[in-house]
């Protein structure tokens, strides 16, 4: 019989969460906070740094508040940022050097998605912007409510809808070329969620399962489940893959919310393997190893071709700890605070710890050519690049 704790506990979680998706707040808080509020666990002590290494900023920017869920697009040496004003703007990442920025004019809900061409965000008001060079290029209605970046690529720009819904339309002039509704649950998760490219085949998360489409036909071409839901009502089955999601050949890796890890074979069309452990943020990783945290903040790093563990730590438990970044020989965690806290990809050691603004990393991190850039929610831009 489950304990009277462990109740309270799912029963927190539950209510949280219906509370978080009805006023599509995951965007803006951990749902580690949203649970427990001021009764939260208190933050374990830091340990001392056991295995350092010199971390080095080498620029900033500044974009103003990110509110949504945003995801950095990286092309390259761009990246393609926004903020929840609307703004929009693209850097070079090993200088920081602004090549444009822009506004789109309505305060942004999804973003951003670029093939290094034309970048695209959705506005609140249910608008799929395409901007290219720093103009705007064309504005077109989606009609569903979106929390996760467009992808654009192949001379189109998809979108997936938070009612499971996924939109294409031709990059060059906004026509709307298909759509598929998929039969979906009556709650689903307003957190960014799995859209991706792989070879001639489109990759998305619905609900738990992970389904390759036709990009041109818009048929079903496999679908398998990486997560299996769990728990006496809708609110606690919610297990919705998690996104950006992790490329390493011909896996495709991501987490399902508070149910699993897991890679498919987007070549095969099958299950790679999964693991069941909880958690609300995205993995990262690459070839050999994926990182992630638990509800709790527990660290984990799981091996790629086979999802065995290959270590654990307890050191930033209960910090809000969000999606990490893989860089150089580190993993990289921020958390509610700004501080990015390096550890060792291959043991898991503490490296080091280097603040930001003292707002909460509002990003995925982003990792390119040894550089690491993170974004937090008061709009800070910080780049920096380990020893």
């Amino acid at each position: 019989m489950a304990s009277r704790q462990g109740r309270g506990a799912r029963a927190r979680l539950a209510l949280a969460l219906a509370a978080a998706i009805a006023a599509g707040l995951l965007a803006g808080c951990s749902v580690f906070d949203s649970m427990f509020g001021p009764d939260k666990p208190k933050p374990k002590e830091l340990e001392p740094i056991v295995a350092p290494i010199t971390v080095r900023p080498i620029w900033n920017q500044s974009i103003g508040a990110v509110t949504f869920p945003l995801t950095v697009a990286v092309n390259g040496n761009m990246l393609t940022m926004a903020a929840g004003d609307g703004s929009v703007l693209a850097v070079e990442a090993d200088s920081g050097r602004a090549l444009w920025r822009a506004n789109v004019g309505a305060k942004i809900s999804a973003g951003v998605g670029s093939d290094g061409s034309i970048a695209a965000v959705v506005t609140r008001d249910g608008d799929l912007v395409a901007l290219e060079g720093g103009l705007v290029k064309w504005k077109k209605g989606v009609g569903v409510r979106v929390a996760t970046a467009p992808l654009v690529a192949g001379g189109r720009i998809f979108v997936l809808g938070v009612d499971r819904t996924v939109q294409a339309f031709d990059a060059s002039d906004g026509i709307k070329l298909w759509q598929v509704q998929r039969p979906g649950d009556a709650l689903t998760l307003a957190q960014t969620g799995v859209i991706a490219a792989f070879k001639n085949t489109l990759v998305v998360g619905q609900g738990p399962r992970v389904a390759g489409i036709d990009p041109v036909a818009s048929t079903l071409r496999w679908e398998v489940p990486l997560g299996s839901p769990r728990g006496a009502n809708e609110v606690e089955r919610l297990a919705d893959l998690i996104g950006p999601a992790v490329r390493s050949g011909d896996l495709l890796c991501a987490r399902s919310f508070q149910a699993a890890v897991g890679c498919v074979d987007a070549q095969l069309g099958n299950v790679a393997w999964t693991k069941t452990v909880g958690g609300t943020d995205a993995i990262a990783g690459d070839g050999e190893l994926l990182f992630g945290a638990d509800a709790s903040d527990r660290l984990s790093a799981w091996r790629t071709a086979t999802g065995d563990v290959a270590w654990t730590s307890e050191a930033l438990m209960f910090r809000g700890v969000g999606a990490p970044a893989a860089v150089a020989q580190s993993v990289v965690f921020g958390d509610s605070n700004g501080t990015l806290h390096w550890f060792s990809r291959a043991k898991g050691e503490s490296q080091a710890r280097v603040p930001t603004d003292g707002s909460a990393i509002a990003t995925p991190p982003v990792s390119v050519g040894g550089v690491l850039v993170v974004v937090t929610r008061s709009g800070g831009v910080f780049a920096f690049r380990p020893a």
